[in-house]
């Protein structure tokens, strides 16, 4: 299911569907050690997203594949978050992957527009899924 949302957000913004990505998957003194060690916030998150090239030439594997980056989620934050808004834990980890996967792709939700875009993008990616809010 979570190489799906990476395939879907891949499609959806016309990037190379033979794109790398590392997908960890943690919990949350895992995420909380990365979290303050990368962003200098001593609490746990649900999810991080470290692109390779921000703002740089596309990176490459051996292979001659896009580098897009890593995805960390927390299994524990996904678990509290899907009971909180009240679905299933599958389509929080989906949600969560979305996320990430657009952030490696570049986008962000730090203004009005860029926020609306980036729900609406995830939206439709997990629709796509069969998984709708």
């Amino acid at each position: 299911m979570l190489r799906q949302a990476v395939k879907l957000s891949l499609l959806r913004m016309k990037a190379d569907q033979k794109a790398e990505v590392s997908l960890t998957l943690t919990d949350n003194p895992g995420i909380q050690e990365l979290n303050k060690a990368y962003r200098n916030i001593d609490r746990p998150t649900d999810v991080l997203s470290f692109p390779i090239n921000e703002g740089q030439a596309l990176a490459c594997s051996g292979s001659g594949r896009q580098l897009l980056g890593d995805i960390i989620i927390s299994t524990d934050r996904a678990a509290e978050q899907a009971v909180a808004y009240g679905h299933s834990y599958e389509r929080e980890m989906a949600f969560l992957t979305v996320h990430g996967m657009l952030h490696l792709l570049g986008l962000d939700h730090q203004t009005e527009s860029e926020a609306a875009r980036m729900e609406e993008l995830q939206r439709q990616i997990l629709r796509a899924m069969g998984l709708p809010r």
